[in-house]
């Protein structure tokens, strides 16, 4: 109790403790920018629009969460987010993937089948255009037994869905645009009472 007293009556002290507060603070926030921001930037890399949290009907019943739906020059893309940090044990044919990192060891659903889902619920509203789905994995998973389907890094998800000829890009995106309006407006009318 008496350091911390001769710290709070220091001026001195008390600069340098806010200073490395500060350091600390600025730190985090760079850390947690930085992969946001190579999120942003390979995503504006590849997509000439994007809708994020669509809710459309599910091709059975009920509705589905789209977590991002990027126009490419490809079609259309689904991207399913995971930030996960160390090793990750899974496979197509596995039910559970489990993660294993310096904190803990935990356990989550393939997440496969639900991104197949997904991509079943888009094909349902735009049949013509081609649709694609990734599980994208940021910087910090490693995959111990190989890497499997449908799953993705940031600079994968770049070399396969970037397309170089901007302007060849922007023909083959203008004969998807009609389906593109139609899954936004098919979005609005999900979200309307």
């Amino acid at each position: 109790m008496g350091d911390i007293l001769q710290i709070s009556n220091n001026p001195w002290l008390l600069s340098i403790a806010a200073v490395i507060l500060l350091a600390i603070v600025w730190i985090v926030v760079r850390l947690v920018r930085g992969r946001d921001g190579d999120f942003e930037r390979a995503v504006a890399d590849i997509s000439f629009d994007r809708i994020d949290g669509l809710v459309i009907p599910k091709a059975d019943e009920g509705e589905i969460l789209v977590d991002y739906l990027l126009l490419t020059s490809q079609g259309l893309l689904i991207l399913e987010l995971k930030d996960v940090q160390g090793t990750v044990f899974g496979g197509d044919k596995l039910q559970d993937w489990t993660v294993i990192n310096k904190q803990r060891r935990y356990t989550f659903s393939n997440p496969q089948p639900a991104l197949y889902d997904r991509i079943a619920a888009v094909r349902q509203i735009v049949r013509e255009v081609p649709v694609a789905g990734r599980i994208l994995f940021l910087d910090g998973a490693e995959f111990a037994k190989g890497t499997p389907g449908l799953v993705s890094t940031l600079a994968q998800l770049v070399s396969e869905f970037g397309e170089p000829d901007k302007k060849a890009a922007k023909f083959k995106i203008e004969a998807f645009k009609p389906h593109w309006e139609l899954i936004r407006k098919e979005a609005l009318s999900t979200q309307s009472p």
